[in-house]
């Protein structure tokens, strides 16, 4: 499917489009879902492919147990389900599917505050730091639909476990205008910079880039890096950025405590200590109109950005 059409599509959109286009030629693919098809756009597949589509019901745990029990049996099994609740399952995710690192592909949608006007108990902030911690785990939080439809092909072939944190509707599709090959495990710069190093993860890369622009009019050259990766981090690139700028803002639709920015600083601590500053979310969201309101709300702001890179290269000065 050509990244233009892709581009037009909502991020679960692309989920359910990705998960029927790799359906039609790989037979071994199979969905299962917690009784969320309709939201996830999971029934896309079902719909086409009905003898490997199931629905377990509104039991995660259930999900994960018959998902591995499937992906033994040989099936490159897709688990589907609101991130929030898929928490609920994580003493399954560790027992059964990390530590006996059984390869199937836990698909977190409605991440973050993409779910605004349902409020906190279906905003999942925190799902990085649990997923992040296990073992064998591969962690990626796609930028937009274009990175997404990539991922569900990426992933397909992979020897473990994955998660894989989606939004809503809400999204900035930006990726296909940028000119790079979707890697696991690979870092995209998108702005080369000498100043300062601002890295980010998911669906807030359109506004770090809007942050670039900010400080570039205040002569201040940022470099930016999108890591659509989490787990594995891509270290090289890290201190490749980080030893030519000296300084790092990170920014995520997440939790500060565990998230991206606490993975970034544990590999900046033991390789080339900077001064950082950590942007995310700090307490539980709300009910609000539409994300923005809840970015605006928590800091998540290309302002913020520039103001936070601003005060380390004034710091870097100092010295």
């Amino acid at each position: 499917m050509d990244k233009r059409e892709i581009a037009q599509l909502t991020p679960r959109d692309a989920l359910g489009k990705a998960l029927v286009d790799l359906g039609e030629i790989d037979n071994e693919v199979i969905i299962v879902t917690a009784d969320v098809g309709e939201a996830t756009r999971a029934k896309y597949f079902g719909e086409r492919f009905p003898n490997r589509y199931i629905n377990v019901g509104i039991s995660e745990q259930d999900l994960i147990g018959i998902s591995c029990g499937l992906a033994l049996t040989g099936f490159k099994v897709y688990s589907i389900a609101f991130s929030m609740f898929l928490m609920r399952a994580w003493e399954q995710i560790r027992n059964s599917v990390s530590r006996m690192n059984i390869p199937i592909k836990i698909i977190g949608t409605h991440t973050g505050f993409s779910d605004s006007f349902d409020g906190a108990s279906h905003q999942c902030l925190e799902d990085i730091a649990l997923m992040r911690i296990l073992p064998n785990m591969i962690v990626i939080n796609p930028a937009d639909s274009c990175e997404i439809y990539e991922t569900i092909f990426a992933i397909s072939n992979i020897k473990s476990p994955c998660y894989v944190r989606i939004g809503r509707d809400y999204v900035i599709n930006i990726t296909h205008e940028i000119d790079y090959k979707f890697e696991i495990g690979k870092a995209v710069i998108i702005n080369d910079g000498n100043d300062v190093s601002i890295f980010t993860t998911g669906q807030v890369l359109p506004i770090a880039m809007e942050a670039v622009k900010i400080l570039e009019e205040k002569g201040i050259s940022a470099e930016l890096i999108h890591f659509h990766t989490i787990q594995p981090l891509d270290v090289s690139t890290i201190e490749k950025s980080i030893r030519k700028t000296g300084a790092v803002v990170t920014i995520e639709e997440h939790f500060v405590k565990g998230g991206f920015g606490s993975a970034i600083a544990e590999i900046i601590v033991q390789t080339y200590p900077v001064p950082m500053s950590i942007i995310g979310v700090t307490n539980f969201g709300h009910s609000a109109k539409h994300p923005l309101d809840l970015y605006k709300y928590f800091g998540l702001t290309a302002d913020e950005i520039a103001l936070r890179a601003e005060e380390l290269v004034k710091i870097l000065k100092k010295r």
